[in-house]
C-alpha cells in the first residue's frame, strides 16, 4: 500500500508539471511567429499596415504593477507588523481571517467594487485606478507572506532589545524588520507575479485602449492582459499572434517571478531557522 501510495502521488505530481508543459509549448508555438526584436520595442501600426509591437502594453503593465506595489506595500506590511507583534489573539484572528476571505475574493468582483467607487463618479477610467485595484489583489499576499516570515523570526531577538530596554516599536523596527527584509521581498515578488496577470479588474478600470507609449496615469493605460483579451478578438491574423505573444510574454515573466520568489523564500527561511 505504501508503494501504491507513491506511486499514485509521482503520477499525479507529473500529471500537474505535464499540464503546465503543455500549456508552455502549445504558447509558444502560436507565439513564435509575432516574437520579433519589434514586438518589443514598437506600437501598433496605422490601419492598413502590418507589423507593429505591444511595447505599449509592456510600459504600461510596468507602470501599473509598480504603482500597485507602491499602494499595496507599505499597507501590507504595516498590516502584518500590528497582528505579529501588537495585536491581541482575539484581534488578530479575525485580521487574518479577513485577509484570506480577500484573497478568495474573485478579481472580477474587485474590478467591479474600483468601478463603483472611483470610475463611476468620475466617469472616466484611469491607470491610477486600475493599479489600485490591482493593489487590492496584491495586499492580502503581501500581508500574509509578511506575517510568514515575521512568525519566523526568534524569539530570543525580540527578548535582548526588551532587555537593553528597548521599546516594543523600536526593537520591531530596528531588530526585527531588518532580520526579514527578504523575505518580505520575496513575498511581494509573488504578489507582483499574481497582479501582473489579472485581466479582469483593468477590464474595468484601465480599459480603454490606446496604442501609444504613455506613462501618465491619470488616463487609462495599456497593459498586457487587456491586449491578449482584445487582440484575440480582432480578424486580424497578425493581431492574432501578437495576443499569443503576448500572452508567452505574460506567462514567462509570471513563471520566472514566482520560482525566483519561492526560491528566495526558500532560502530566507532557512536562514532564519538556523539550518
Amino acid at each position: 500500500m505504501n508503494r501504491v501510495a507513491e506511486v499514485l502521488a509521482t503520477v499525479a505530481a507529473l500529471l500537474a508539471v505535464g499540464v503546465l508543459a503543455i500549456v508552455v509549448v502549445s504558447v509558444l508555438i502560436r507565439a513564435l511567429p509575432a516574437l520579433n526584436f519589434d514586438l518589443f520595442t514598437e506600437t501598433q501600426p496605422f490601419f492598413g499596415e502590418s507589423g507593429g509591437g505591444i511595447a505599449h502594453a509592456i510600459v504600461g503593465t510596468i507602470i501599473l504593477v509598480l504603482l500597485a506595489t507602491l499602494i499595496s506595500l507599505p499597507f501590507g506590511v504595516l498590516i502584518a507588523i500590528y497582528v505579529s507583534e501588537f495585536a491581541r489573539p482575539a484581534v488578530a484572528q479575525p485580521i487574518r481571517l479577513a485577509l484570506d476571505v480577500l484573497n478568495g475574493v474573485p478579481s472580477i468582483v474587485i474590478g467591479v467594487f474600483v468601478f463603483a467607487l472611483i470610475i463611476e463618479p468620475l466617469q472616466a477610467q484611469s491607470g491610477w485606478a486600475g493599479a489600485f485595484a490591482l493593489s487590492i489583489v496584491m495586499l492580502p499576499l503581501v500581508a500574509r507572506a509578511s506575517m510568514e516570515v515575521l512568525a519566523l523570526v526568534p524569539g530570543s531577538l525580540r527578548e535582548a532589545g526588551f532587555a537593553l530596554g528597548v521599546s516594543r516599536w523600536r526593537t520591531v523596527l530596528r531588530v526585527v524588520l531588518p532580520t526579514v527584509v527578504g523575505g518580505i521581498a520575496t513575498g511581494t515578488v509573488l504578489a507582483i507575479a499574481r497582479a501582473a496577470g489579472e485581466t479582469a479588474p483593468l477590464l474595468f478600470t484601465s480599459s480603454l485602449y490606446a496604442n501609444a507609449v504613455t506613462f501618465d496615469p491619470s488616463q487609462p493605460l495599456p497593459s498586457l492582459p487587456v491586449t491578449i483579451f482584445v487582440y484575440s478578438e480582432q480578424p486580424d491574423e497578425n493581431l492574432n499572434e501578437q495576443a499569443w505573444a503576448a500572452a508567452f510574454i505574460l506567462m514567462s515573466f509570471v513563471l520566472v517571478l514566482s520560482v525566483t520568489a519561492r526560491a528566495a523564500l526558500a532560502r530566507s527561511r532557512r536562514k532564519l531557522e538556523g539550518r
